[in-house]
This record gives structure tokens, sequence and C-alpha cells, in this order.
């Protein structure tokens, strides 16, 4: 008799939006682009060189300064002169607002500037359809075709000191909205890179505005790709709140929900003005988020088991091209004895959100074996495909055995991160019940040649494989175990 995992992953369930991912080449096509080479925001910290993984320092987190760019798109020109519906737009909206030719680097008060670009190909490309593919927000087909011609751009800057209540990031929204709409242009942010339709700019950014705190996920992008075996996850967007933007390393797709989840959360309590502690300390506690639609996404789904809380560490990020010109803070996650970083960024998530996960005790019939050897037969393809390289957010787990203490053998999966020859190698998905000196999310290897069967998840959610789990449910539905 042998012990097989119910599921084919641990269960969590989460409440956050999925990782917009992004496909290496389109991640560093966004460098390609000369405005974005252009960009370089005196007020922020650009790090251009490795640097140690020193603790983020303790303290508050925001800059004393915060300057962002904003642009309008005419497709190909405006029907009016856009600088006279940027003054009208900011005497209506924020009078406080001083219109400056250009943001002064240290004064105080509140600063904005706009000017028109009068040759959009050569100096402010605008995205390609490829790019809008992803990063298109409520454009159509046609409008995005049209950008491709675009000829005028209106560039807007604004400039604030950070006090906590963020209004003059909302104000800057309204005004981009008013003079796009006046205008007849599409929306560009320039830090989270996506381009808008006004409407949907408005229910974006605008419609869901708490005053207790902003949506900091509806601000900000999550760009996730491949960096060698594993996943990189940074954001996009945090410098409007004068705020480092975050990097996960080392992550895989099958947690990439639970990672944008986290991910989102500490941005949160940043933007909710959480400082750091010694040692890089951050706290994060889900329950106690201000923003009302935040709190609700991030706790209406918590398992019993959930803690809602956690403390992870917070240390000086390396910059990498494609990254947004800013400070970068990277997430470590606390390690306990006996766990590598894997194990340890496993057991942070399940505890943070609650984790469920089921053993059975499953006879080895002819027909389960059966299912297994077509499994087996596969593996030749599946290990081919996998070489070659899967796309971002696509990944393939086995299910293969291991040894119990007393000599049994419990089955659990393994998300693939390499396959050399007929060793493979990755991230353990299961919880052990019956093995002390394993834990779940932890590197492990296994020998194809033991593997029972497998699971394809592509980057659109279909499923591929996986038929032993069909049979072993249908066998406990049988037994009574369900």
């Amino acid at each position: 008799m042998d012990t097989h995992e119910r599921a084919a992953s641990r269960s969590r369930l989460i409440a956050a939006k999925l990782l917009r991912v992004a496909s290496n080449h389109l991640y560093h096509a966004l460098i390609a682009n000369p405005k974005l080479k252009s960009l370089a925001l005196a007020c922020l910290v650009v790090v251009t060189h490795p640097v140690a993984a020193k603790p983020v320092p303790a303290g508050a987190l925001a800059a004393a300064t915060v300057e962002f760019e904003l642009a309008v798109y005419y497709l190909p020109a405006p029907p009016k002169n856009p600088i006279d519906s940027f003054r009208a737009a900011v005497a209506s909206r924020a009078p406080a607002f001083r219109i400056v030719e250009e943001i002064p680097g240290s004064q105080k008060g509140s600063f904005t500037s706009a000017r028109v670009e009068d040759d959009v190909p050569a100096n402010y490309a605008p995205p390609d359809l490829s790019f809008l593919r992803y990063f298109g927000r409520g454009i159509s087909r046609e409008q995005a075709e049209a950008l491709q011609g675009s000829k005028q751009a209106l560039i807007l800057g604004f400039a604030y000191q950070t006090g906590g209540s963020w209004r003059d990031v909302r104000i800057a929204y309204e005004i981009a909205e008013a003079v796009a709409r006046d205008t007849e242009g599409l929306l560009w942010d320039e830090q989270t890179r996506e381009v808008f339709s006004p409407d949907k700019w408005h229910e974006s950014r605008l419609a869901a505005w708490d005053d207790a705190a902003p949506d900091a996920s509806a601000n900000t992008v999550i760009h996730a790709y491949n960096s060698g075996e594993f996943v990189r996850a940074i954001t996009l967007g945090m410098a409007k709140f004068g705020m480092p933007d975050l990097v996960i390393n080392g992550t895989s797709w099958a947690d990439n929900r639970a990672v944008g989840n986290l991910v989102n959360a500490v941005c949160q309590r940043m933007v909710e003005g959480v400082p750091v502690e010694k040692n890089g300390e951050f706290p994060v506690d889900l329950r106690a988020i201000r923003n009302k639609d935040v709190l609700k996404a991030q706790t209406s789904q918590l398992m019993p088991n959930a803690s809602g809380s956690t403390v992870l560490q917070l240390r000086i990020g390396e910059w990498e091209d494609g990254d947004p010109y800013n400070r970068l803070a990277e997430i470590h996650f606390p390690k306990t004895q006996g766990r590598d970083e894997h194990a340890a960024r496993s057991e942070v998530l399940s505890s943070l959100y609650g984790w469920e996960d089921a053993v059975s005790r499953v006879q080895h019939t002819n027909e389960l074996l059966a299912a297994s050897q077509r499994a087996k037969a596969r593996l030749p393809a599946v290990r081919a495909a996998f070489l070659s390289g899967l796309a971002p957010g696509e990944y393939i787990e086995v299910k293969a055995p291991f040894a119990t203490p007393s000599g049994d053998q419990e089955w659990m999966w393994v998300e693939v991160t390499a396959w050399s020859d007929a060793q493979i190698s990755g991230l353990l998905k299961n919880e052990p019940f019956n093995i002390p000196t394993l834990h779940g999310g932890q590197a492990v290897e296994v020998n194809q040649g033991e593997v029972f069967d497998y699971v394809w998840v592509h980057a659109d959610g279909k499923r591929e494989g996986n038929e032993t789990s069909t049979i072993i449910r249908r066998m406990q539905e049988a037994n009574g175990q369900l």
C-alpha cells in the first residue's frame, strides 16, 4: 500500500489578483523603447551595479519628494490645443498646484508641468501591438492600431512632498483624465507602463479610491519572468507614492498567485505608512489593512488555520535591466531549522494564508497502473518541451515517491525547475505527513524512472495529464473516503 497525495499541489485560497505576466522579450523590449531610456527621475535612487544584500534601514520608507510622469497619446493628433486643456484642468481641480516649465528639484509644494511632444515616433514612441496585448487597458484593436501612428503626445510631470494622504497622486490622475477626455487621447502611465482608455483609467485609478489609503495593487503592476531555473517578480509604480518597488527572487510559477497576493499585501502596508523595523524587519498584518476593499480581498478567504500575519525582511534590491528607475527592496523570508529558502517561502505563505493538504492510502489497481504507464510514456515528450523552454506562467509538476522512516513510500508532487537526463530537480509542492526531514517548498531531486504521473499547467490555465488523480478520486468516493 502506498500513500498518495490527493491534490496536485497544496491548496491555498488566495484572493489577490493574478500576477500580470510578461514574456522575457516583452519585458526587455521596454528598455529598448527610446522614451523609456530617457526616463531619469532626479528624486529617485538608481542602482546600476550589484549591491550587497543589506537590510533596508529602519524607519519610514517614503521619500521626502516624489516626482512622476503621465502622458496622453493622440490618434494621431488632438482636436484642440492640449496645453489649454491642461491649464483648464489644473485651474478647476488643483489650484494649489504650481504650473512650471520644469519640475524643480527641491522646493516645497506641489508642481505640475506639461509639454507637447511633436515627434512621437522619434522621441516618445508608443508601445507596439504585442506589448498592448498585455498592457493595454480598455482600448480597442482599432485604437491600438491607431496608436502606432501617433504624431503627438502631451507629457505631464508632477511633483509633491509626501505626507501620507497621497492626495496629490489622486489630483494628478484627475488632471490627466480630464485632459485625455477633452482632447480625445489615450493615457500612458510611465511607471507601470500601461496604456488606458479614459474610462478604464477612471475605473482603475479613481472610482475605487479610498481616502483612508489608496489601493496599492490598483496603482501598480507586477512583472514576473523566468530567471534561470526560477522566477523573478518585481513591482512597477510604487515610486508614485515615494516608495521602493518590491522584488522577490527564486520563486516558481506554481506559486505566482500566492506570491502576487503577498506582494500586494506588503505594498499596501508600505503605502499605509508601516515603517521598517530593526534589521530590515517588516510586519505584515492582513487584518490591519486600512483600505476596506484590500482588507476584504486579503482576509475574506483566509483559511481557518491562517495566522493572517507575519514578519518579513526587506533587503536592498539589486537592479536589473527592465526594472523601474526606483529604489528596490527585496523580500526575504525568515528561515527555520531544516528549511532552505524555498521551504521558508512556502512556510510563510502557508502560515499567512492558511493551507490544507490530505493523504489517502490507495491500492495500485491495474487501472491505476495502466494510467501511470501512459503518463510515463509521455514523459520524454514532456521533458523535451520543458527543455525547449516553457512560456511564462507555464509549469510542469511530477508525482514521485519519497521514502518514509518506516520503509513505506509517500507520493508527492514536485514542480520541475531542471530536467537533466533522467534526473529531475524541483520544489516539493506538498507538506509531507510521514517524512520529518522534508518540508513543503523544499528543493528536491527525483528520478524520471520513478515518476508516477505528471501535470502540465499552461499559461492560460489549461491542464494536461494527471489522469491518475481522476481514478484515485473515483476510488476514494467508492470507498466513502470523500
